[in-house]
């Protein structure tokens, strides 16, 4: 399915991915703080890092002036990760501070995100927490005397709940209150807890148990029970015949790739289709870019997984 992102959050992703001047993909090294968030077997990871001018006297008067980061995630991993970037250096925060930073601001800055991936906006608020807390550490930082309570890698200790992504029940419950969580859904859409194999959803203690203890239980609702869907035989790619395969492949780089990379005076060229390899050709102003690669992997592909099938592979030729 096709992902209704914001002009705004598809120009910072085509920027970072083309490694333009100002954008922030990419590690420190040596940095002050470094902290990471997510699952790489997933497909959403992000490892953050920051640089400080340190304060001679007091370090929590550190200030941040250079962050990084580095994502397995999708596009709206990279544009949420590019905003988390630009307004900690551009609010010239101190990494206490920084905390201050909510997945609501990312999102706002972005001008909006589909509520399927706001988890994308809070994978880089949690890498943060991780790495202020590593900078904590770092510089002799008493979190807790300042009444800051955060933990290693952005999760509090106690009960798993979601066994999938190792969730506890604390951060299960702090990010339910924080986020305004009302449903299941609702809370894999921001946290990805039970959206694997589900099994947490209704358990006694699971996820439906800590709505109800948090926001009360409401009313069961029935319905009617859907009819069984008949088994069929799955396609090579997946539901769509090669033929529809095809057209939605040529959909996607028409009317969401091409046009990016026209903005900066580049363009595509669909080579071929072979099951889910696409081969495509690089033409304009990204023949010998150095950040073609990174458009290639991280802009084309990635949008096809997205919007066709995850199972795509690009092929540059």
């Amino acid at each position: 399915m096709g992902w209704d992102y914001s002009a705004k959050t598809k120009q910072i992703f085509m920027d970072a991915v083309q490694g333009k001047p100002g954008t922030h993909l990419g590690e420190i090294e040596n940095p002050d703080g470094i902290g990471e968030h997510g699952s790489i077997a997933c497909g959403d990871a992000l490892r953050f890092t920051f640089r400080v001018r340190r304060d001679p006297g007091d370090p929590t008067k550190d200030v941040i002036t250079e962050a990084r980061y580095l994502t397995f995630g999708c596009t709206s991993a990279i544009a949420a990760s590019e905003a988390l970037c630009v307004l900690i250096e551009q609010g010239g925060y101190t990494p206490i501070q920084a905390l201050s930073i909510t997945n609501q601001d990312i999102v706002d800055f972005l001008e909006g995100l589909p509520d399927q991936k706001i988890h994308c906006s809070v994978m880089g608020a949690e890498a943060l927490e991780a790495a202020v807390f590593n900078w904590a550490q770092r510089r002799g930082v008493d979190l807790e005397s300042l009444g800051i309570d955060i933990k290693p890698h952005g999760l509090d200790e106690g009960r798993i709940v979601c066994q999938c992504f190792m969730l506890t029940e604390p951060y299960i419950r702090r990010k339910i209150k924080e986020l305004n969580l009302k449903t299941i859904p609702e809370i894999t859409g921001a946290i990805k807890a039970g959206g694997a194999c589900m099994s947490c959803h209704h358990t006694p203690g699971g996820l439906q148990d800590l709505l109800d203890e948090i926001w009360g239980r409401q009313p069961t609702k029935i319905k009617e029970a859907p009819e069984t869907p008949q088994p069929r035989e799955p396609a090579e790619t997946g539901d769509l015949s090669p033929f529809q395969f095809s057209k939605k492949v040529e959909r996607a780089l028409g009317e969401h790739i091409r046009p990016l990379l026209q903005k900066d005076g580049g363009d595509l060229e669909l080579v071929d289709i072979k099951e889910r390899l696409v081969y495509v050709r690089l033409t304009g102003a990204c023949v010998g870019c150095p950040g073609a690669g990174m458009t290639m992997k991280l802009m084309v592909e990635q949008t096809l997984k997205e919007m066709v099938d995850e199972r795509i592979r690009v092929i540059s030729v």
